[in-house]
Protein backbone atom coordinates (compact mmCIF):
# COMPACT_ATOMS: atom_id res chain seq x y z
CA UNK A 1 0.00 0.00 0.00
CA UNK A 2 1.44 3.66 -0.83
CA UNK A 3 2.44 5.32 2.35
CA UNK A 4 0.78 8.92 2.55
CA UNK A 5 3.53 10.31 4.92
CA UNK A 6 4.82 13.68 3.41
CA UNK A 7 7.85 14.33 6.26
CA UNK A 8 10.34 14.84 3.42
CA UNK A 9 10.68 19.07 2.52
CA UNK A 10 9.72 20.02 -0.68
CA UNK A 11 12.58 20.02 -3.50
CA UNK A 12 13.24 23.19 -5.64
CA UNK A 13 11.88 21.34 -8.71
CA UNK A 14 8.99 20.89 -6.99
CA UNK A 15 6.39 22.47 -9.29
CA UNK A 16 8.26 21.42 -12.58
CA UNK A 17 6.24 20.67 -15.65
CA UNK A 18 8.01 17.52 -16.47
CA UNK A 19 7.02 15.82 -12.91
CA UNK A 20 3.85 13.64 -13.74
CA UNK A 21 6.42 12.05 -15.83
CA UNK A 22 8.17 11.19 -13.59
CA UNK A 23 7.38 7.27 -12.41
CA UNK A 24 5.64 6.41 -9.14
CA UNK A 25 8.64 4.99 -7.64
CA UNK A 26 10.90 7.73 -7.64
CA UNK A 27 7.94 9.93 -5.79
CA UNK A 28 7.57 7.00 -3.26
CA UNK A 29 11.20 7.34 -2.88
CA UNK A 30 11.26 11.14 -2.54
CA UNK A 31 8.24 11.28 0.13
CA UNK A 32 9.66 8.24 2.46
CA UNK A 33 13.38 8.87 3.55
CA UNK A 34 15.10 5.56 4.27
CA UNK A 35 15.29 4.54 7.82
CA UNK A 36 12.12 6.68 9.26
CA UNK A 37 9.32 4.69 10.12
CA UNK A 38 5.88 5.98 11.13
CA UNK A 39 6.09 6.29 14.51
CA UNK A 40 9.38 9.07 14.21
CA UNK A 41 7.48 10.52 11.72
CA UNK A 42 4.24 11.38 13.89
CA UNK A 43 6.00 11.99 16.84
CA UNK A 44 9.32 13.65 16.11
CA UNK A 45 9.54 15.77 18.96
CA UNK A 46 8.09 13.39 21.36
CA UNK A 47 10.41 11.07 23.77
CA UNK A 48 12.13 7.83 22.91
CA UNK A 49 9.75 4.83 22.43
CA UNK A 50 12.46 2.63 24.91
CA UNK A 51 12.21 4.91 27.20
CA UNK A 52 8.70 5.69 27.63
CA UNK A 53 8.48 1.65 28.28
CA UNK A 54 11.08 1.79 30.80
CA UNK A 55 8.95 4.57 32.36
CA UNK A 56 6.04 2.40 31.93
CA UNK A 57 7.30 -0.79 33.69
CA UNK A 58 7.82 -2.88 30.90
CA UNK A 59 11.45 -3.47 31.36
CA UNK A 60 15.14 -1.99 31.66
CA UNK A 61 15.90 0.27 28.33
CA UNK A 62 18.19 -2.65 27.40
CA UNK A 63 15.44 -5.14 27.45
CA UNK A 64 12.62 -2.76 25.77
CA UNK A 65 15.53 -2.01 22.79
CA UNK A 66 15.73 -6.04 22.42
CA UNK A 67 12.04 -6.51 22.34
CA UNK A 68 12.00 -3.48 19.24
CA UNK A 69 14.81 -5.54 17.56
CA UNK A 70 12.63 -8.56 17.59
CA UNK A 71 9.80 -6.66 16.48
CA UNK A 72 7.75 -7.38 19.40
CA UNK A 73 6.68 -3.70 20.06
CA UNK A 74 4.13 -2.05 17.42
CA UNK A 75 3.03 1.65 17.52
CA UNK A 76 -0.33 2.59 16.38
CA UNK A 77 -0.34 -0.52 14.28
CA UNK A 78 3.05 -0.14 13.10
CA UNK A 79 6.01 -2.31 14.06
CA UNK A 80 8.81 0.18 15.80
CA UNK A 81 11.95 0.49 14.96
CA UNK A 82 15.22 1.76 17.03
CA UNK A 83 15.32 5.07 17.47
CA UNK A 84 11.43 5.86 17.43
CA UNK A 85 10.10 8.81 19.22
CA UNK A 86 6.28 8.85 20.57
CA UNK A 87 4.07 11.50 22.28
CA UNK A 88 2.56 9.83 24.99
CA UNK A 89 -0.06 12.98 25.18
CA UNK A 90 -1.24 12.10 21.57
CA UNK A 91 -3.35 9.21 22.01
CA UNK A 92 -0.53 6.29 20.42
CA UNK A 93 -1.33 2.99 21.21
CA UNK A 94 1.77 0.94 21.96
CA UNK A 95 1.92 -2.93 21.82
CA UNK A 96 3.73 -5.36 23.10
CA UNK A 97 3.49 -9.14 21.58
CA UNK A 98 -0.04 -7.27 20.59
CA UNK A 99 -1.11 -6.49 23.95
CA UNK A 100 -1.54 -2.66 24.24
CA UNK A 101 0.82 -0.72 27.24
CA UNK A 102 -1.72 1.39 29.35
CA UNK A 103 0.27 4.45 29.81
CA UNK A 104 -2.18 6.54 31.44
CA UNK A 105 -2.04 3.84 34.41
CA UNK A 106 1.77 3.84 33.50
CA UNK A 107 2.11 7.90 34.45
CA UNK A 108 0.07 7.09 38.12
CA UNK A 109 2.27 3.93 39.11
CA UNK A 110 4.54 4.18 42.00
CA UNK A 111 8.27 3.21 41.88
CA UNK A 112 8.69 0.00 44.36
CA UNK A 113 11.64 -1.66 44.90
CA UNK A 114 12.70 -5.26 46.75
CA UNK A 115 15.12 -6.55 47.98
CA UNK A 116 15.70 -10.63 46.96
CA UNK A 117 18.16 -12.93 48.34
CA UNK A 118 19.04 -15.01 45.16
CA UNK A 119 19.87 -18.29 45.72
CA UNK A 120 22.93 -20.28 43.92
CA UNK A 121 21.38 -22.25 40.69
CA UNK A 122 19.06 -19.62 39.77
CA UNK A 123 19.13 -17.83 36.60
CA UNK A 124 18.62 -13.94 35.95
CA UNK A 125 16.43 -14.48 33.01
CA UNK A 126 12.60 -14.25 32.69
CA UNK A 127 11.88 -17.52 31.07
CA UNK A 128 14.72 -20.35 30.83
CA UNK A 129 14.14 -22.75 27.69
CA UNK A 130 15.16 -25.80 29.74
CA UNK A 131 13.00 -25.03 32.85
CA UNK A 132 15.42 -23.90 35.17
CA UNK A 133 14.40 -21.82 38.11
CA UNK A 134 14.82 -17.97 37.36
CA UNK A 135 15.38 -14.96 40.15
CA UNK A 136 11.55 -14.03 38.94
CA UNK A 137 9.67 -17.24 39.93
CA UNK A 138 8.89 -16.12 43.58
CA UNK A 139 8.21 -12.22 43.73
CA UNK A 140 5.10 -11.05 44.41
CA UNK A 141 2.31 -10.82 41.21
CA UNK A 142 1.71 -7.75 39.69
CA UNK A 143 -1.03 -6.32 37.50
CA UNK A 144 0.00 -3.08 34.52
CA UNK A 145 3.67 -3.77 35.17
CA UNK A 146 6.29 -6.13 36.09
CA UNK A 147 9.44 -6.89 38.10
CA UNK A 148 12.76 -5.61 36.75
CA UNK A 149 16.17 -6.77 37.80
CA UNK A 150 18.88 -4.09 38.64
CA UNK A 151 21.71 -5.94 36.77
CA UNK A 152 22.47 -9.42 37.20
CA UNK A 153 24.27 -12.21 39.28
CA UNK A 154 25.43 -14.99 37.70
CA UNK A 155 23.75 -18.34 38.06
CA UNK A 156 26.98 -19.99 40.93
CA UNK A 157 26.61 -16.28 42.72
CA UNK A 158 24.27 -15.63 45.89
CA UNK A 159 23.30 -12.47 47.51
CA UNK A 160 21.49 -9.26 47.24
CA UNK A 161 19.75 -8.87 43.92
CA UNK A 162 17.28 -5.52 43.62
CA UNK A 163 14.12 -5.53 41.35
CA UNK A 164 11.69 -2.69 40.71
CA UNK A 165 9.02 -1.27 38.73
CA UNK A 166 10.63 1.51 36.93
CA UNK A 167 12.57 0.76 34.18
CA UNK A 168 14.14 4.32 34.12
CA UNK A 169 15.16 3.86 37.69
CA UNK A 170 16.75 0.38 36.60
CA UNK A 171 18.37 1.64 33.70
CA UNK A 172 19.93 4.57 35.26
CA UNK A 173 21.34 2.25 38.05
CA UNK A 174 22.88 0.04 36.22
CA UNK A 175 24.63 2.81 34.19
CA UNK A 176 28.40 2.20 34.64
CA UNK A 177 28.95 6.06 34.71
CA UNK A 178 26.81 6.27 38.10
CA UNK A 179 29.60 4.78 39.71
CA UNK A 180 27.60 3.21 42.04
CA UNK A 181 29.53 0.39 44.99
CA UNK A 182 28.48 -2.76 44.95
CA UNK A 183 30.42 -5.09 47.81
CA UNK A 184 30.58 -8.96 47.84
CA UNK A 185 31.97 -11.60 50.09
CA UNK A 186 33.62 -13.82 48.19
CA UNK A 187 36.03 -17.10 49.26
CA UNK A 188 38.95 -17.66 47.56
CA UNK A 189 40.80 -20.61 47.01
CA UNK A 190 44.90 -19.95 46.55
CA UNK A 191 48.14 -18.35 48.56
CA UNK A 192 47.17 -14.61 48.40
CA UNK A 193 49.54 -12.34 49.76
CA UNK A 194 49.79 -8.70 50.18
CA UNK A 195 51.70 -8.14 46.66
CA UNK A 196 48.77 -9.38 44.97
CA UNK A 197 46.32 -7.31 47.28
CA UNK A 198 47.68 -4.51 46.22
CA UNK A 199 48.20 -5.25 42.44
CA UNK A 200 43.96 -5.59 42.75
CA UNK A 201 43.01 -2.27 44.38
CA UNK A 202 45.61 -0.83 41.90
CA UNK A 203 44.17 -2.27 38.59
CA UNK A 204 44.84 -5.02 36.35
CA UNK A 205 43.87 -5.42 32.58
CA UNK A 206 40.91 -8.05 31.90
CA UNK A 207 40.33 -8.94 28.39
CA UNK A 208 37.64 -6.27 28.12
CA UNK A 209 39.43 -3.41 29.94
CA UNK A 210 41.55 -2.52 33.49
CA UNK A 211 39.16 -2.95 36.60
CA UNK A 212 40.24 -2.98 39.95
CA UNK A 213 38.80 -3.00 43.57
CA UNK A 214 38.18 0.23 45.45
CA UNK A 215 38.64 -1.94 48.47
CA UNK A 216 39.59 -5.08 49.97
CA UNK A 217 39.18 -6.12 53.56
CA UNK A 218 40.11 -9.70 54.87
CA UNK A 219 37.03 -11.33 56.31
CA UNK A 220 38.28 -14.42 58.11
CA UNK A 221 39.29 -17.73 57.15
CA UNK A 222 43.35 -19.91 57.27
CA UNK A 223 45.28 -21.63 54.84
CA UNK A 224 45.05 -21.15 51.08
CA UNK A 225 40.54 -20.76 52.18
CA UNK A 226 40.44 -17.36 53.16
CA UNK A 227 37.36 -14.51 53.22
CA UNK A 228 37.13 -11.19 51.66
CA UNK A 229 34.91 -8.13 51.60
CA UNK A 230 35.31 -5.95 48.20
CA UNK A 231 33.89 -3.71 46.26
CA UNK A 232 33.44 -2.70 43.19
CA UNK A 233 31.87 0.58 41.43
CA UNK A 234 31.06 -1.03 38.34
CA UNK A 235 29.05 -4.66 37.47
CA UNK A 236 31.07 -5.66 34.12
CA UNK A 237 30.09 -9.95 33.88
CA UNK A 238 31.99 -11.99 36.14
CA UNK A 239 34.20 -9.19 37.28
CA UNK A 240 34.64 -10.38 40.69
CA UNK A 241 35.83 -13.78 39.88
CA UNK A 242 37.52 -12.56 36.57
CA UNK A 243 40.08 -9.80 39.08
CA UNK A 244 40.66 -12.96 41.10
CA UNK A 245 41.55 -15.65 38.31
CA UNK A 246 43.65 -12.92 36.79
CA UNK A 247 46.04 -13.76 39.92
CA UNK A 248 45.83 -17.61 39.62
CA UNK A 249 43.18 -17.61 42.51
CA UNK A 250 39.92 -19.45 42.18
CA UNK A 251 36.73 -18.21 44.17
CA UNK A 252 34.76 -20.63 45.67
CA UNK A 253 32.29 -18.68 47.09
CA UNK A 254 30.70 -15.55 45.39
CA UNK A 255 28.07 -13.42 47.65
CA UNK A 256 26.59 -9.61 47.09
CA UNK A 257 26.11 -7.76 50.65
CA UNK A 258 25.70 -4.46 49.47
CA UNK A 259 24.40 -2.30 47.13
CA UNK A 260 25.31 1.44 47.13
CA UNK A 261 23.69 1.71 51.14
CA UNK A 262 21.32 -1.45 50.28
CA UNK A 263 22.57 -3.96 52.81
CA UNK A 264 21.28 -7.27 52.48
CA UNK A 265 19.56 -8.56 55.46
CA UNK A 266 20.88 -10.97 57.59
CA UNK A 267 17.15 -12.07 58.66
CA UNK A 268 16.41 -12.85 54.93
CA UNK A 269 16.41 -16.25 54.09
CA UNK A 270 17.46 -17.14 50.74
CA UNK A 271 14.65 -17.31 48.10
CA UNK A 272 13.19 -14.77 50.45
CA UNK A 273 12.33 -10.89 49.31
CA UNK A 274 11.79 -7.36 51.00
CA UNK A 275 9.85 -4.26 49.51
CA UNK A 276 12.28 -1.34 50.59
CA UNK A 277 10.92 1.55 52.66
CA UNK A 278 10.23 4.85 50.79
CA UNK A 279 13.24 6.62 52.31
CA UNK A 280 15.28 3.98 50.92
CA UNK A 281 13.51 4.36 47.50
CA UNK A 282 14.53 7.51 47.20
CA UNK A 283 17.55 6.99 48.41
CA UNK A 284 18.14 5.08 45.20
CA UNK A 285 16.14 7.52 43.47
CA UNK A 286 18.15 10.18 44.17
CA UNK A 287 21.56 8.13 43.40
CA UNK A 288 20.36 8.83 39.94
CA UNK A 289 18.85 12.22 39.58
CA UNK A 290 15.31 10.98 39.80
CA UNK A 291 12.29 12.91 41.17
CA UNK A 292 11.07 11.29 44.82
CA UNK A 293 8.45 9.15 45.26
CA UNK A 294 5.48 10.07 47.39
CA UNK A 295 3.71 6.83 47.82
CA UNK A 296 4.68 3.41 48.99
CA UNK A 297 2.87 0.10 49.21
CA UNK A 298 3.63 -0.51 52.62
CA UNK A 299 1.64 -0.15 56.00
CA UNK A 300 3.70 1.55 58.26
CA UNK A 301 1.67 1.17 60.87
CA UNK A 302 2.15 -2.38 61.21
CA UNK A 303 5.54 -4.63 62.53
CA UNK A 304 7.05 -5.22 58.56
CA UNK A 305 8.78 -8.15 59.67
CA UNK A 306 5.71 -9.79 60.94
CA UNK A 307 3.60 -8.69 57.79
CA UNK A 308 5.97 -10.95 55.54
CA UNK A 309 6.79 -14.11 57.08
CA UNK A 310 3.85 -16.02 55.67
CA UNK A 311 5.16 -14.20 52.11
CA UNK A 312 8.58 -15.47 53.11
CA UNK A 313 7.85 -18.89 53.82
CA UNK A 314 5.51 -19.43 50.40
CA UNK A 315 8.18 -18.38 49.02
CA UNK A 316 10.79 -20.28 50.02
CA UNK A 317 8.66 -23.38 49.86
CA UNK A 318 7.94 -22.88 45.75
CA UNK A 319 11.57 -22.61 45.79
CA UNK A 320 12.66 -25.90 47.03
CA UNK A 321 9.65 -27.99 45.19
CA UNK A 322 10.94 -25.95 41.69
CA UNK A 323 14.17 -27.43 42.69
CA UNK A 324 13.41 -30.83 43.46
CA UNK A 325 11.50 -30.82 40.03
CA UNK A 326 14.08 -29.56 38.30
CA UNK A 327 16.82 -32.05 40.03
CA UNK A 328 14.39 -34.86 39.09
Amino acid sequence: MKSNQTFSPAKKNAASPKKPSQSPRLETKKTQPKGESVATKSAIKGEKLQKVLARAGQGSRREIEAMIAANRVSVDGKMATLGDRVDVHSGVKIRIDGHIVNLTQAQKEMCRVLMYYKPEGELCTRHDPEGRATVFDRLPRLTGSRWIAVGRLDINTSGLLLFTTDGELANRLMHPSREIEREYSVRVFGQVDDAMLHRLKKGVQLEDGPANFKDIKFAGGVGINQWFDVTLMEGRNREVRRLWESQGVQVSRLIRIRYGNISLMKSLPRGGWEELELSQVNYLRELVDLDPEVETKLDVTKPRRRAKTGQIRKAVKRYSELSKRYKK
